[in-house]
């Protein structure tokens, strides 16, 4: 096998990450391929250029947070409305507990 043919760079490749495919195999949590990592920022890849035109860094960047919200929410099945409804509603009370706002945290509620 020639390693510069197609087959023999597939192989290498392979062999290269087998470390990583054992990993795999030992634990079942594990999933085999980043497809809902891919789905949750489909969204944000279609509409780059929108963003494009954000007026400062700061305001990318407060996007960007907002974004990263809303897809937590959604990868830990709540209702991102209400979600962000009730952050608001518990941000603007004095003394208010950041940890239990956290997506994983406030689905336990």
């Amino acid at each position: 096998m020639l390693p510069k043919t197609k087959l023999g760079e597939a192989i290498q490749y392979c062999l290269n990450q087998w470390q990583k495919l054992e990993r795999y195999t030992l634990d079942g949590q594990l999933s085999i391929d980043n497809n809902r990592a891919e789905r949750a920022i489909k969204p944000f890849v279609i509409g780059r250029k929108n963003w494009l035109f954000s007026q400062t860094a700061s305001g990318a960047n407060a996007s960007a947070i907002l974004y990263s919200i809303i897809e937590t929410a959604k990868a830990n099945d709540l209702n991102v409305f209400e979600y962000v409804m009730g952050c608001l509603e518990q941000l603007s009370k004095p003394e208010t507990d950041i940890e239990q706002l956290l997506p994983w945290q406030f689905a336990k509620d």
